[in-house]
């Protein structure tokens, strides 16, 4: 059930997508706390304002058509640029209006308002489309959730972004990621280390209805970080920040967008702020779905426990009862805290008293594919060339050892063979990372490596 129209969770601007991933040539579906949504780039939105071909506008509608109520996002942009439904062709322009009915003689159908889409507030910012989950009249009056330092320097910033559908809500997202303390236990061998654990004493700085900021004197890896100072823009946004002397400024940034009970959106962003120019340049020489498949797995470290935690916490009373139900036994504990004070203090929970869907296995919970590869530009992209690749590397492969079989015992012969290897190494690898792009492994990398207790 969606949420109250007064909540701050309707009150607010989410992420729904990078836009380097959307494809302005083609309708796509997203869920924003409960309301299924059509996106889609109104191309007529710059002819009509004096703009060029680039100065359209990205359009949420209601993903329903008012005749039949099936899935707009399952029609076409026809050729005036217009929604068009895929039943019976009713098409709507950027305004959610109806402007042709095939089935109508004359345009008395089309004028109702009856035939109208529901349609959502749009905006862009710093390279996302954002979609606004309360009335379209209220926009206007609340800002964008984007990040100041980036505003503020653009040019400055080396970012790397990713996004993954999560098999869990929204707040236990924000909590987890409020949680430094679990970093070196719960990520090592990622990007934590166990030997780096120690006390942590966070310290809240101010708080209210609108998030809260803190900092950790020390900070993270006993101090050789420097200290970091953390902030969580209620509803959907938080942010660490610390500056590594004599290296970078470094934030880690995440969004999470509710999508319906027991799943979020995930944006995370790494903006770095190099003090020399040599590191953003070699951070771009990596591809991006390289980057994302290391993602992938940072977020599988916890994302089965997280999954079973939060149907715990339900069970027990929610964040009504977090002090009951959880030992907050250490000055850690202040953020997650903090952010259930939030909840409690007016805001409540995005979904309200729904229960959770039931508890999934283990394939689901490590599936990569439909939670971010297929939407992602650069990984699709990638998933596709690899799949290309493999037969080019069989069919060099079994020639190079025809080759090597023909020549004897030769030089000829021996270089064959070298390109037979280096063919089935490719085609080996080519396979590998088309299944760490549909899923991932069970045991995490704290797990599978042999530490010191």
């Amino acid at each position: 059930m969606p949420p109250l129209t007064d909540s701050p969770w309707r009150r607010s601007w989410y992420p729904v997508a990078y836009l380097k991933d959307l494809d302005p040539a083609r309708p796509t579906p997203f869920t924003l706390l409960g309301d299924d949504l059509v996106l889609w780039y109104d191309r007529q939105a710059g002819a009509a304002g004096g703009g060029g071909a680039d100065a359209g506008q990205w359009r949420a509608f209601a993903d329903v058509c008012p005749h039949r109520l099936v899935p707009l996002s399952q029609g076409r942009l026809n050729a005036a640029g217009e929604l068009e439904c895929p039943y019976h062709g009713w098409t709507f322009n950027g305004g959610g209006h109806c402007t042709a009915i095939p089935q109508a003689d004359g345009d008395t159908a089309a004028a109702s308002p009856r035939s109208h889409c529901r349609t959502y507030a749009t905006a862009t910012g710093q390279g996302m489309l954002f979609v606004f989950a309360g009335e379209v009249e209220a926009a206007d009056a609340v800002p964008l959730p984007l990040l100041p330092m980036l505003a503020a320097e653009p040019e400055r910033w080396s970012v790397q972004d990713t996004f993954r559908d999560l098999p869990y809500d929204a707040l236990t997202l924000l909590e987890n990621v409020l949680d430094v303390s679990h970093v070196p236990f719960t990520h090592h061998a990622t990007v934590g280390k166990r030997e780096t654990a120690g006390p942590v004493n966070l310290e809240l700085t101010s708080s209210g209805p609108d998030g809260f900021t803190g900092v950790w004197p020390e900070g993270p890896r006993r101090g050789t970080l420097g200290t970091q100072h953390t902030t969580f823009q209620a509803p959907c946004l938080m942010w660490h920040d610390l500056t590594a002397k004599g290296f970078a400024r470094i934030l880690t940034v995440v969004y999470a967008t509710p999508i319906r009970p027991g799943e979020c959106r995930l944006f995370a962003r790494f903006p770095f702020r190099f003090e020399s120019a040599l590191p953003a340049r070699l951070l771009k020489l990596r591809p991006e779905w390289l980057q994302h498949l290391a993602n992938h797995v940072v977020l599988e470290d916890d994302q089965a426990f997280l999954h079973w935690q939060e149907r715990v916490l339900q069970q027990r009373g929610g964040s009504d009862e977090l002090v009951r139900s959880c030992y907050l036994a250490t000055p850690s504990d202040r953020y997650v805290r903090a952010l259930h004070d939030w909840i409690t203090g007016g805001a409540g929970q995005p979904f309200g008293a729904a229960p959770l869907p039931e508890r999934l296995g283990e394939t689901p919970l490590l599936e990569r594919y439909e939670s971010h590869t297929r939407h992602c530009r650069s990984c699709s992209g990638a998933d596709r060339r690899l799949a290309q690749l493999q037969p080019l590397a069989a069919a060099v492969l079994l020639l190079a050892l025809g080759a090597a079989a023909w020549w004897g015992a030769s030089a000829a012969a021996a270089a064959a063979l070298v390109v037979a290897a280096l063919a089935a190494a490719t085609w080996f690898q080519a396979g590998r990372w088309r299944q760490q792009l549909r899923v991932g492994r069970p045991v995490p990398p704290r797990n599978r490596l042999r530490t010191k207790a």
